[in-house]
């Protein structure tokens, strides 16, 4: 009889310890990850964010971005993304439970808490993402030729961080309560905390709870000037963002882990220092240097001279006194008598003691051949600071152009728009209601000027006529046309045209 001996079946050896839990993790993570970026919501806000971003990006400041701007246009676009990521993030930790797998997820070596982890590293994998169109957005803005100043790193994290904290929150809201209708009530309800804590006026410390806090301004300060608690704001999102996160795992089944415990309570810690720290209002030093800057902002600036004129800028602004100098020289080549001959001075003026949301208006000039130019370029500005070259060089200071209402309008606003690409188009820019006919009030960075029907009807028909025509007949009249209380008819007859149908009138 033969017996037939069987060897012991080999013992399979299966990987089990920290490193494949992680490794499953990570793994997971993936998944999520790709399932969460190919989820509709997240899909279409990314379009959108996008593509608002690059349309508004191609013609934003009118090519003359400031940085210190530019930063904080990152931040309100990135919430569409957030929002989606709360709203998926949400769904897809509720996925088992729709799904009735939660029984078999039970036996994988994968527990509750790690899960939690790995759609927590899917939310960080889309905050990224968002972190990388942030970065692109400003670098575009930043290779532009007529940027200038300084962005804020904490103003930049603040779009990526929005997104990191609302899909934290989508995460731990599915871990607390198991309902799918949970995640929009929320939305909803921090769409209006979100419009409640930055509408207009609200100015005080709770702005700075929300995710981003915008300014309702388009005055352009220097960076030093702003007060913006920035890098505070940056570290009161990351540990408000790490609480949401850390509370996910421990509600998870992480509470066991003393890691878990002791990061949520230097989480919390963070959120507390960073709130407190945002909270403090302007310090005593920027509130001195924005009178310093706005009362005496020639102990600010570095000048150049130029071909006779005299250019004064803020630091961050030195690259735009080419700009100005080619304005300037242009203006200045059609005037006639002593005025090509009169020392300028063009300086940079703020009105910054009322921070970002003032908007008060700027004193003119009372010396002699001195022009203001603001912060920003491009645009309605440039005409708006030939008008002013050309008011000094007719009228003497800036004061005085602005007290002024007879025909020497006529021929600081010719003087102005003649040598521009586009005259008729610089024409409606520089009026407040973007006419070519009839009265309207002409903009400038100090006291604005006004055009009668009358005066606006000799300009129009002026800059219909070749340049050098006119300018013969400016040079050759100059004293006249510049002499105060000449009217506008007889400018009108100097320059070659007939009295206007419009009568004269002034406000």
């Amino acid at each position: 009889m033969t017996t037939l001996t069987t060897g012991a079946p080999a013992a399979t050896v299966t990987a089990s310890g920290p490193r494949a839990s992680w490794a499953a993790v990570f793994a997971l993570a993936r998944f999520e990850t790709r399932r969460l970026l190919l989820r509709a919501p997240v899909l279409i806000a990314f379009a959108v964010y996008i593509g608002w971003t690059v349309w508004r990006t191609r013609t934003s400041w009118d090519g003359f971005p400031a940085l210190q701007d530019a930063d904080r246009a990152t931040q309100n676009a990135p919430l569409l993304v957030g929002l989606a990521v709360l709203l998926c993030a949400n769904q897809a930790v509720l996925r088992s439970r729709r799904h009735d797998t939660d029984r078999h997820l039970a036996v994988l070596v994968v527990p509750p808490w790690r899960r939690t982890v790995a759609h927590l590293l899917s939310v960080a994998a889309v905050a990224l993402l968002t972190g990388v169109c942030v970065a692109g957005q400003f670098t575009w803005e930043a290779l532009k030729p007529g940027a200038v100043g300084h962005g804020s790193p904490g103003e930049l994290l603040a779009g990526p961080l929005s997104v990191l904290l609302l899909g934290a929150f989508g995460v731990l809201l599915a871990r607390l309560l198991a309902s799918s209708f949970t995640a929009p009530l929320l939305i909803v309800f921090l769409l209006f905390s979100f419009l409640l804590t930055t509408g207009p006026g609200n100015e005080g410390w709770a702005r700075w709870l929300a995710p981003t806090v915008g300014e309702n301004t388009s005055t352009t300060l220097p960076s030093e000037l702003l007060g913006r608690p920035a890098a505070w704001h940056a570290l009161y999102l990351t540990g408000l963002a790490l609480s949401a996160a850390l509370l996910a795992v421990l509600v998870s089944g992480g509470a066991r882990l003393w890691t878990v415990r002791v990061g949520v309570a230097g989480a919390v810690a963070l959120t507390l220092v960073g709130a407190v720290a945002q909270s403090q209002g302007l310090s005593p030093e920027i509130a001195e240097a924005r009178t310093r800057f706005s009362v005496t902002p020639e102990k600010e600036q570095r000048c150049a001279e130029r071909d006779g004129a005299t250019y004064c800028a803020f630091p961050e602004w030195g690259a735009r006194t080419d700009d100005w100098d080619q304005v300037l020289t242009g203006v200045r080549s059609l005037a006639g008598g002593t005025a090509q001959d009169r020392p300028l001075v063009v300086r940079q003026r703020v009105e910054a003691r009322y921070g970002l949301d003032g908007d008060a208006a700027i004193d003119p000039a009372t010396h002699p051949g001195e022009i203001t130019v603001g912060t920003a370029w491009g645009g309605n500005r440039i005409p708006e600071f030939a008008a002013a070259v050309a008011g000094v060089l007719v009228t003497g200071t800036e004061a005085k152009t602005g007290e002024m209402c007879d025909g020497r309008m006529v021929t600081v606003m010719w003087l102005a728009l003649a040598d521009r690409p586009d005259p008729m188009s610089d024409l409606r820019r520089v009026r407040l209601d973007d006419s070519d006919a009839g009265s309207a009030i002409v903009l400038s960075r100090t006291n604005p000027l006004y055009m009668t029907a009358a005066q606006t009807e000799v300009v129009r028909e002026l800059l219909q006529r070749p340049k050098e025509e006119t300018a013969a007949k400016v040079k050759a009249h100059w004293a006249e046309l510049t002499a105060p209380k000449v009217t506008t008819d007889r400018a009108a007859r100097l320059l070659g045209l007939d009295e206007p149908e419009a009568k004269e009138e002034c406000l």
